[in-house]
């Protein structure tokens, strides 16, 4: 039992609780970068790991009823075979050094992609975020008529679009199978690319509800074909599990925002690690993307009618709402 894998599975635990990402996308590259995990055997026992943690997510939201079944059997039925397959692909690969390599690199694709996913994700929830508070504004002010009652439609009520869903279930299943990372952050992104119309919430359930077959059936072939190693698996568990939990506790008062950006700046940083960048040049990008970054996201939050400061958004509604039950006592 390593408590060094215990202690930093607590800290990613917390993190997937706290933001509903990163399970696979920032433990598969820990186990690789800081414990000396061989690619594939970290990507094995991440997968494994995932596959018990996944399902408290997924619980609490199908309780809630934010999850559309009818998406997550289409995204499953091309997920499951295609994660399953995507352990064979490797292991058809050859020899043990370019199966490794193979992995490495197509880790670090999967982890560049995840984090363009959660920058991606956090722009479309803006800009969500916007239209309804410019809604209430003109429902407010008696320019925007609102919805006739019963018309607002929920997750069971999405329309399907099957071939599209089957694709996207089929390579996500694929990068899944093979590099581990993809089952949150990039899944969810094609769905919302799909189903622009469904609400975040039901975006993140669905997610997280298909998510678990998905992650099983990859964690099953990894099993049979991969480099399962219990004591890596184990090791992460006793720190993931209780993680997970106090993260969704904590889910409603933290500053995931803050929790987020940090994530997307390690998965950045990781996957250029993972593809061989040297660390130098490493470096000055991440120093030029933690200068720039800030400042474009004040930009866009401008942009669509946000203050550049969430902080200061937060005064602003608290202001608001004080404004308005002052009124109402009068």
């Amino acid at each position: 039992m390593d408590f060094g894998l215990t202690a930093a599975g607590l800290v990613i635990g917390f993190v997937v609780g706290l933001t509903g990402m990163g399970g696979g996308a920032l433990m598969t590259p820990v186990l690789v970068i800081f414990f000396g995990v061989q690619p594939l055997a970290a990507v094995s026992s991440d997968l494994v790991a995932s596959a018990l943690m996944k399902p408290f997510g997924g619980f609490v939201h199908l309780r809630r009823g934010t999850v559309s079944l009818k998406l997550v059997a289409w995204l499953c039925a091309g997920s499951i075979p295609a994660a399953f397959s995507g352990v064979l692909i490797l292991r058809a690969l050859g020899s043990s050094a370019d199966i490794e390599g193979v992995v490495k690199k197509a880790l670090g694709v999967a982890l560049l992609l995840a984090a363009a996913g959660l920058i991606s994700k956090a722009y479309l929830t803006l800009v969500s975020r916007s239209r309804k508070e410019r809604a209430r504004s003109g429902e407010a002010s008696g320019t925007v008529s609102g919805a006739a009652p019963g018309t607002a439609s929920g997750a069971a009520d999405i329309v399907i679009r099957p071939v599209p869903t089957l694709l996207v279930g089929i390579i996500g299943g694929l990068v899944v199978g093979m590099t581990s990372v993809g089952s949150g952050s990039l899944m969810i992104i094609a769905l919302l690319l799909l189903y622009p119309a469904m609400k975040l919430g039901q975006l993140v359930g669905t997610d997280l509800v298909q998510a678990v077959p998905l992650v099983a059936a990859a964690a099953v072939g990894h099993l049979l074909f991969g480099d399962f190693r219990l004591e890596v698996a184990g090791s992460l568990l006793l720190g993931a599990i209780p993680g997970v939990v106090v993260g969704a506790h904590a889910s409603s008062r933290a500053p995931s925002g803050i929790i987020r950006r940090a994530l997307a700046l390690v998965l950045f940083a990781s996957g250029m690690k993972m593809l061989g960048v040297p660390d130098v040049p490493l470096g000055i990008t991440l120093g030029v993307v933690v200068v720039v970054g800030p400042m474009l996201w004040m930009w866009a939050r401008v942009r669509h009618g946000q203050p550049a400061l969430a902080r200061n958004g937060r005064r602003t509604k608290r202001s608001a709402a004080k404004q308005e039950a002052s009124i109402a006592r009068d």
